[in-house]
Parts: structure tokens; C-alpha cells; sequence
């Protein structure tokens, strides 16, 4: 199978080379490109050739032009005389050798002295020359503290530091004199001697002239203290110098100079993250458990006290400091001896002195009660018992001096008695006060009883405190499963608010104070309080279908749903336009004001507060809610007295006539000069307790007043609305003609007068949308203006000078087009060609190196081959 295959190849590659050779000689593949007419002084595009033919003449056009062009760069075959004045014929020759001259001497000074400064002028200190000061010529003389320091003998230099030549030579002078006078020549010893001598009198000298100068200096200055009082003299005013007034600096240059002493803004620490903060606030609560639990166990530590600390075996105890002066100060006052301790406080002193002037001794052995220490003490009773040890058959001692020991004995021990006792009752008083306090560290709970056993027993206060140390212990940064605890907690919370709310006596303020804690839970973990609210509602709406499925009917919710309501709408927006939360709790409530009848006055307050939801739940999206007008409505029937040409309809749950019907009624007309206006308790949905018709009319009127004041706030809420007149048009009616105004107290009469007020104040005519009887009659309009249009869509109108414009600027464009392409191409081929030189360069350089590398190679070769014959030799 291998060899068909080939021969196959081979076959292939022959047909290749000579389609490949015939291509030239084929007439079709000849491209030409035919050219109608000939216009002269354009240049011709049509050309005639193979595939390929024009991007080769292209390239062999760019390098017979660009190429060369690149090569000649930075290359000059011509001599160019640049020399200064060599083609100004108006300048005579002296000038331009001058002018030659004076530029390259600028030339080589701003070559050679670039950072040095000017040496034709000389700089000065005091008269003094820099550079002799810089010499550092001063010299120091250690021995002499007069004016002529570093003026040395010539003598003395040439002894000392002239190596001895100048001696040598003045012994040879003084050898060749006493050879003369027939004298004993000097030895070296003497000669030095002298001139110490010699320079010991010039300095004594010296120090004797300069105290002499200073003597009648001080002379001086002292005679001229006495004169000068005589010398004084005060100018006259008219000959003073006349001082001018400083301008005060005006209010900005105050505040500028202000501005210039302020203190710099320092450096504050970072700020901590939350995960930092919660695991500082966690360490200073178990701090404090721990410090509970030692204190309800017995384990005081005094405020203040220093615990010992560890000591090796190998340490001196060389590193003490002294905290307090403990040395006994022998003195005398009165001839009596006074014994004090240095370094005591002021607070023990006062302790001295109250206790009888402590430190004061008499005598050896005469001290009086409360004067020692106990440190004092003990050493003394230690000294006792030794003495009486000593001299127990003694009979030195006498009874009168025994007597008053024991009874200090039996003072000090009742007196350490009473000290022990009330120790004691501290020490237990502490114990029940850390039991009685708070834990600081609590473990999430892990089901509801675990936190009811928590809170029950705690006040409201306490409870807040608890929940709130829950969340700081058990953090969500601090460990992995706490975030799951908390989570369980805001169930666990939400439902103990709802068995508060559902207890005989409704404990609302331990909700009130327990809110803020469930709102700290609902923003560390909003799915799960969204999905507990959420559960909540759910459950109760399917209780109540259940219940209409049975009954027919469904009774309103108790405390608890109106407080998880009012608790969902401070947990999430209620403005949303669609909210996990919000909308079904607004569907909720919509649902109890048309499904539950009213037949109870405890019926009419719990439809109210839920009224009262509903438009808190609206007040700031205004949404329209009927449900809402409706049983506001319905209320305001329940007190018509008269049930019969009704102008408006009653919709379920209320009926036009019933038992339950005249609820709000007052049948009592004097009853409404006793009311005094009052908000409906909330505990009123729990159960209403009224004991005679009084109540129950006030209570009436109470409903009444309500109610009246939500359709005030609906309608400032629905003011906007198109439809506000028909959708209060029934509230109206009923308000002006059927409610019995006139017998209500005059608070409710001012309310209704303003609702009524309000509606006709907000009422609008519009009119219906509906079809013009005739058609409308259109506006005049210019004649049109008719272009030309040729050539299927293109546009040939204007005048001769727009087409000529439209003209060049065509042909700018395609010229800017073609431009740009010649360039780029340009560009890429002088890539391409500096590309092959570079490499062209480097493949010499390699073929350089490697022929190094193998002369020496063969060189090292060589020289070992030589090595080895001179070893073998």
C-alpha cells in the first residue's frame, strides 16, 4: 500500500512544476485591465501582467528609491566649509579670524570649566582671600594662652624640629669664638636647657604684660562709670526722631499668621475592621466572665496589689528598685526621741494621727495602743515571748505590769476578731453581688427554650443586654458556625416577641426595647430575616383560607400579627415597588380588611390599627389601596343612626342593614361633653373590658375620632390622583348628610369640617377622552422643494459650485486614503529590510565567534599536545 502511494506523490509533484512553468505561457492567467480612453496628463493604472506582477514592481520601485534613500541617510559626499564669516563677503578678514578666535575660546572654556567659577575675579571674606583661607596655614599653640599663639623661637624650632643642624651649627660658631677667648665649648644638654630657660622668661613675660593690660582696663572701664553719670544728657522732644505708627495688620494677615502656628494634623492609627472589633469586643467580654466566676468563687485581689513574680534559681535579685523609703530617721523633739519612716505617704500620716500620733516613743519601753505597725507588732510580741522564755523564774516582773498586757492581748484579738467578721461579710456580700450579675459570654442558642430560659427571668433591660453579648460572642468573623446560630436567633427573637405580645398582659415595651436588637439581626443576615418574616405570614394567611373554607367567615389576627406587621415595615422598605416582604404583607392586610366581618367593638379597633398599617405601609410610595377607602367607609356607617336612603354603597365585610350594624352608634348625646380626646390602646385588641354605657360611648367616639383622622391623611395622600373626587365622593356624602355631627363633641366636628374641606379643595373636573364631532383642520404647510434624483438613489441636485465641493472633497478623501496605505506599506518594507540586516549582522557575528571558538580550540590542542611530548621528554 505504501509504494502506490508514492508514486501517486511524485506524480503530483511533476503535475505541479509544470502547471507552475506554464502559467507564464497561458493567455487566461494574464491579468489586463482594459483602459476605454486616453487622457493626457493622467497617469495610467491599467496594467497588463501575470498574478503578483504589480506588488513586484511595487517592491522593486521601493527599493530602487526608499531603500537607496535609506542606505544614503546620515552620509555625505561633499566637503562643506562651516566656518564662521567663510561666505559673508561683507565682513573683512581680520574680523572673521577675531571672531573664529573668540568662538573657540568660549568653545574650549565651556568644555573645560563647566562647574568652576570665574578666576579672573577674586573672592573675599573680610578682606581675606578665599583661597588663603582655605590653605588652613593657623597655627596652635597648647602651652601659651596669650595674644602671639604659634609664634615659636627660631631657636627652639630649629632644636626641636630642625633635626639638630642648627645646634650643630652654633656649637661650630661658639667652638670657633672660645677658641678665640680661649673659653670651655657648651654640650648639647646645656644649650637645651637655655633655651628653656629663655623660653620659660618670654612667656612669664608675656603673662605679666597681658595681666598689666588688664589691670588698666579694669582701671578704665571703672573710671568711665564715673564719669558717664556726668555725661548724660537728654535730647530735646523737638530735636527726637519722629517714630511712625505701624500699620495694624488687617484681619487676613492675621488669619494668615494664625494659620502659620497651627498645629500639624498628626498621624492617626488605622481604622480597625469589623472583623478586629469583634474580636476585641469577645476578648474583653470573656475577661470579665472570668473575673465574675473568680469573684463568685472567693478569690479576691486587692485594687492595686503586685503579683510575686517568678524567680530562677540562678538569679541575684540584683535588678530591685526601691518603691518606698523605709530608713528610720533619728530626731529629737522636746527633748524626746522621734522615730519616723522616710518616704510615707500622706494618707498614712493622716492614719497617725488619728490613731494617736504614731511614730512618737517616749521611751524604750513606753508605747502607747495603736502607735507600731503590725510589722512593729509582731516583732515586739516575738520579743516578749523570748524575753519570757529568758525570765520565766525572774521574779523582776510584777502583777500590775502584767495586767495591762493581757488586756492589750485581748483587745488586739477582739479587734482582729471584728476585722475577720466584717472581711467576711464583704467577701459574701461580693459573692452575691457577681452571682446576681450578668454573665459577660453566652452561647448561641440552639432552639427557642434555650433562649426563653435565657430571658425570662431577666427585666427588659437585661434581656437587651443579653441578646446584644449573644452577638458579640458568637460573631460571624470569629468562627465558621456562628453565622448558622445567628441566623436561628432572629427566629428565635421573632417568636418570643410574638408569645410577649400574646400574654394576658402584653409586655410592649420589652417589645419596644427588644426592636433595636432584631434590627442588628436582620442587617447581618437579611435573607434569613426575610425568609422568617416571610414564613411567618404565610402560615397566618394559610390559616385564615382554611378557616373561610370551613367557617365562611374568618375572625381579625391577634397582638402578635399586628406587632410582626408593624415589625416588618421598620425591617424593610415599604416604598419598593415589588419587595420579598412588603408586598405580601400588604396583600396580607388588604386580604383581613375585606375577609373579616366587624362585629365587635374589639373588631373595630383591630381593623383601625390595621388601618393605620396600611398607611404607613403607602406613605411614601402612595400606592392606591380601595380595601383601605372601603373599610374606612364601612366604619363611618356602623355610627349612622338611620340606614335607609343610603347615597352610597356598603361593601363586604360590612352590610347595609344587620345586628352588628350600629356598633359605633352613641345613644347617649350628653355623653360628648364628658370625652376628652385619646388614642385606642393597643392592648384593646387583646381584649376590651368596658363596664357601663359610658365607656362604651367614649370609646365610640374615640373609633370615631380615629377613623376621621386616617381619611384626613388619605386624603392628602390621594390628592394627585385623576379619580380623587368620585373614589372620597361616597365619604362626602355620608359626612354631610347622614353622620349625625351635630351631637358629636366639637373636636370631631372641626376634623369632619377639615376632611370636607379638604375634598372640595382637591376636587377636579376632568373631562373624558372622546372623539372630535369634526376633523380637525391641518396647519398650512410650504410647497415642497423637488430635487433631482438620478442614478438610482444618488444624489445629483445643487448648484455647479456644492457638485465641485462634493467633488474635491470625494477626491481628498481618496487621496488621504491612498496616502496613508502607501505609507504603512513604506513602513513595513523598511521594517522588513532593517530586520535582514540585523540578522544578516548576527549570523556574521555567529560565524565570527564560532571560528574564534575553533582557533582556540585547535590552539589549546596544540599547547596540550606540546605538554605531553616536553612530560614524555
Amino acid at each position: 500500500m505504501g509504494k502506490p502511494q508514492k508514486k501517486k506523490n511524485l506524480s503530483d509533484k511533476v503535475r505541479k512544476t509544470k502547471t507552475a512553468a506554464d502559467i507564464k505561457n497561458n493567455p487566461f492567467e494574464v491579468k489586463i485591465n482594459r483602459q476605454k480612453f486616453e487622457i493626457l496628463g493622467r497617469k495610467s493604472k491599467h496594467d497588463i501582467g501575470l498574478p503578483g506582477v504589480s506588488r513586484s514592481k511595487a517592491i522593486k520601485k521601493r527599493k530602487e528609491t526608499l531603500l537607496k534613500e535609506y542606505k544614503l541617510k546620515d552620509k555625505t559626499n561633499k566637503f562643506i566649509d562651516k566656518r564662521f564669516g567663510e561666505y559673508d563677503t561683507k565682513m573683512a578678514p581680520e574680523d572673521k579670524i577675531l571672531k573664529r578666535f573668540a568662538l573657540e575660546r568660549q568653545r574650549n572654556h565651556e568644555k573645560k570649566d563647566i562647574y568652576t567659577l570665574n578666576e579672573e575675579e577674586e573672592l573675599t571674606h573680610f578682606g581675606q582671600s578665599l583661597a588663603d583661607i582655605e590653605k588652613l596655614n593657623d597655627n596652635f599653640d597648647s602651652d601659651s594662652d596669650t595674644e602671639e599663639k604659634g609664634l615659636l623661637s627660631a631657636e627652639f624650632t630649629a632644636a626641636n624640629f630642625g633635626g639638630g643642624g642648627g645646634l650643630l651649627r652654633k656649637k661650630s660658631l661658639s667652638e670657633q669664638k672660645g677658641e678665640d677667648n680661649n673659653q670651655k665649648p657648651r654640650s648639647r644638654k646645656e644649650l637645651i636647657e637655655e633655651l628653656i630657660a629663655k623660653s620659660k622668661q618670654e612667656k612669664h613675660e608675656r603673662q605679666t604684660q597681658k595681666e598689666e593690660s588688664q589691670v588698666l582696663t579694669e582701671k578704665l572701664d571703672s573710671d568711665w562709670k564715673s564719669i558717664q553719670s556726668l555725661l548724660a544728657h537728654n535730647t530735646p522732644k523737638s530735636q527726637r526722631p519722629v517714630q511712625v505708627e505701624k500699620p495694624k495688620p488687617d484681619e487676613y494677615n492675621m488669619i494668615v499668621r494664625e494659620l502659620g502656628f497651627e498645629i500639624k494634623a498628626q498621624p492617626s492609627e488605622r481604622m480597625k475592621t469589623k472583623e478586629e472589633l469583634a474580636r476585641e469586643e469577645r476578648e474583653r467580654l470573656q475577661k470579665l466572665e472570668e473575673d465574675r466566676l473568680r469573684r463568685m468563687q472567693g478569690d479576691f485581689e486587692e485594687e492595686g496589689a503586685k503579683r510575686p513574680t517568678h524567680l530562677s534559681a540562678d538569679d541575684l535579685n540584683d535588678g530591685f528598685i526601691i518603691d518606698k523609703e523605709d530608713r528610720r530617721m533619728l530626731t529629737y523633739h522636746d527633748g524626746k526621741l522621734n522615730v519616723e519612716l522616710g518616704g510615707e505617704s500622706g494618707e498614712e500620716e493622716e492614719e497617725e494621727e488619728e490613731g494617736g500620733g504614731e511614730g512618737e516613743v517616749e521611751g524604750e519601753s513606753e508605747n502607747e495602743e495603736g502607735d507600731e505597725s503590725p510589722d512593729e507588732e509582731e516583732e515586739e510580741e516575738e520579743e516578749e515571748e523570748g524575753s519570757d522564755a529568758e525570765d520565766s523564774h525572774s521574779d523582776l516582773d510584777s502583777e500590775v505590769d502584767s495586767e495591762p498586757e493581757g488586756e492589750e492581748k485581748k483587745m488586739a484579738e477582739e479587734n482582729q476578731s471584728k476585722a475577720e467578721k466584717a472581711l467576711s461579710e464583704e467577701q459574701s456580700a461580693q459573692k452575691e453581688a457577681a452571682k446576681a450579675e450578668l454573665p459577660y459570654t453566652f452561647a448561641a442558642p440552639e432552639c427557642y427554650s434555650d433562649l426563653k430560659s435565657l430571658l425570662i427571668k431577666h427585666s427588659a433591660e437585661q434581656q437587651c443586654i443579653i441578646i446584644e453579648r449573644i452577638l458579640k460572642c458568637n460573631h460571624p468573623s470569629l468562627a465558621t458556625g456562628n453565622k448558622a446560630k445567628l441566623e436561628k436567633l432572629f427566629g428565635f427573637v421573632l417568636e418570643y416577641i410574638g408569645e410577649l405580645a400574646t400574654r394576658q398582659h402584653p409586655e410592649l415595651s420589652t417589645i419596644n426595647k427588644l426592636i433595636p436588637q432584631l434590627y442588628a439581626l436582620c442587617q447581618l443576615f437579611p435573607e434569613a430575616a426575610c425568609k422568617a418574616v416571610q414564613s411567618v405570614f404565610r402560615d397566618s394567611a394559610h390559616e385564615m383560607e382554611e378557616v373561610i373554607e370551613v367557617k365562611g367567615r374568618a375572625p381579625f389576627p391577634g397582638l402578635d400579627m399586628l406587632i410582626y406587621l408593624k415589625i416588618a415595615a421598620l425591617l424593610f422598605p415599604t416604598s419598593d415597588f415589588r419587595h420579598p416582604v412588603a408586598t405580601p404583607a400588604l396583600v396580607y392586610m388588604s386580604q383581613l380588611l375585606t375577609k373579616c366581618p366587624v362585629t365587635t367593638l374589639q373588631d373595630v379597633v383591630t381593623g383601625l390599627m390595621l388601618c393605620c398599617l396600611l398607611v404607613e405601609y403607602i406613605s411614601l410610595s402612595h400606592r392606591f389601596v380601595p380595601e383601605l377607602i372601603n373599610f374606612l367607609l364601612g366604619i363611618l356607617h356602623l355610627a349612622v343612626p338611620e340606614k335607609q336612603c343610603l347615597g352610597y354603597t356598603v361593601v363586604p365585610p360590612f352590610k347595609t342593614v344587620g345586628k352588628s350594624c350600629n356598633l359605633l352608634v352613641v345613644k347617649d348625646e350628653k355623653v360628648s361633653e364628658s370625652w376628652m380626646k385619646k388614642c385606642l390602646p393597643m392592648s384593646a385588641v387583646q381584649g376590651l373590658e368596658l363596664k357601663d354605657e359610658l365607656e362604651k360611648d367614649h370609646f365610640r367616639f374615640s373609633s370615631l375620632n380615629t377613623c376621621l383622622d386616617l381619611i384626613k391623611r388619605c386624603t392628602s395622600l390621594y390628592g394627585s390622583l385623576p379619580s380623587f373626587s368620585k373614589i372620597f365622593q361616597p365619604i362626602r356624602d355620608l359626612l354631610t348628610k347622614h353622620l349625625p355631627a351635630g351631637n358629636y363633641p366639637t373636636q370631631l366636628q372641626e376634623l369632619r369640617q377639615e376632611i370636607l374641606q379638604a375634598i372640595e379643595d382637591k376636587t377636579t373636573s376632568h373631562v373624558p377622552l372622546v372623539f372630535e364631532k369634526k376633523k380637525p383642520v391641518p396647519l398650512k404647510l410650504y410647497t415642497p422643494k423637488i430635487m433631482e434624483i438620478l442614478d438610482y438613489g444618488k444624489r445629483r441636485g445643487g448648484t455647479k459650485e456644492e457638485r465641485e465641493r462634493q467633488r474635491l472633497i470625494h477626491k481628498h478623501k481618496k487621496e488621504f486614503k491612498g496616502a496613508i496605505r502607501e505609507i504603512r506599506k513604506d513602513s513595513q518594507f523598511l521594517a522588513r529590510e532593517k530586520l535582514s540586516e540585523i540578522m544578516t549582522r548576527d549570523a556574521e557575528r555567529k560565524r565570527k565567534v564560532k571560528e574564534l571558538f575553533g582557533s582556540l580550540a585547535t590552539q589549546e590542542g596544540e599547547w596540550k599536545a606540546l605538554k605531553k611530548m616536553k612530560m614524555k621528554r
